[in-house]
C-alpha cells in the first residue's frame, strides 16, 4: 500500500503538508472542517500536489523535511514534474 505526502494551499496563502493513504478522502475531511486543527483555522483552497512513497516511514520522513520549507519553496516543489 502506497503512502502519500500531500500539499494543500489554504485560503490565506499558507501551505499545509500532510500524509495519507487516500489523499482525496483526506482532502475532503480537511474541506469539511474535520481534518487537522490547522486546516480548521486555515480552510483549504486546493490540493497542490501529492508525492507517492512506498511506506509510511518514508512518507513521514519526507513530510518532516517538506514542513521545514517556506510556503514559496513548497509551491516550487509542487510545480516540479
Amino acid at each position: 500500500m502506497a503512502w502519500f505526502v500531500y500539499l494543500i494551499e489554504c485560503t490565506d496563502g499558507s501551505v499545509y503538508t500532510g500524509v495519507a493513504v487516500d489523499v482525496e478522502r483526506r482532502y475532503a475531511e480537511h474541506a469539511a472542517g474535520k481534518g487537522a486543527r490547522y486546516t480548521r483555522a486555515h480552510p483549504p483552497a486546493r490540493l497542490l500536489a501529492r508525492f507517492p512513497h512506498p511506506d509510511r516511514s518514508s512518507a513521514l520522513k519526507a513530510e518532516h523535511a517538506i514542513k521545514r520549507l517556506s510556503a514559496s519553496e513548497k509551491r516550487a516543489l509542487a510545480r516540479q514534474p
